[in-house]
């Protein structure tokens, strides 16, 4: 998979189901078209929790969104006398 996507619980329940059924995870990566790591991750997180659940997010949320900080570079590089620390 590219790009990040994330995977909907279906298809995690599929691919956990499939590993408890015997396939092996070079198998499942190709029929899936995943990379092995994310197989891998999913099985270990499996077994250690027993769910397929998303862990929550880490770190701090963002105060800006991605729009608002491209919006903030143009701002400060068109007014670079403004910007600079004084």
């Amino acid at each position: 998979m590219s790009n990040h996507q994330r995977l909907d619980d279906g298809m995690r329940w599929r691919i956990v189901g499939r590993l408890e059924a015997g396939q092996s995870q070079v198998q499942i990566c190709r029929e899936f078209h995943l990379t092995p790591s994310v197989v891998c991750n999913l099985w270990k997180q499996f077994q250690e929790t027993g769910s397929i659940e998303r862990k929550p997010g880490k770190g701090r949320p963002r105060a800006t969104t991605a729009t608002e900080d491209r919006y903030l570079s143009i701002i400060a590089r068109r007014n670079r006398v403004l910007s600079r620390d004084l």
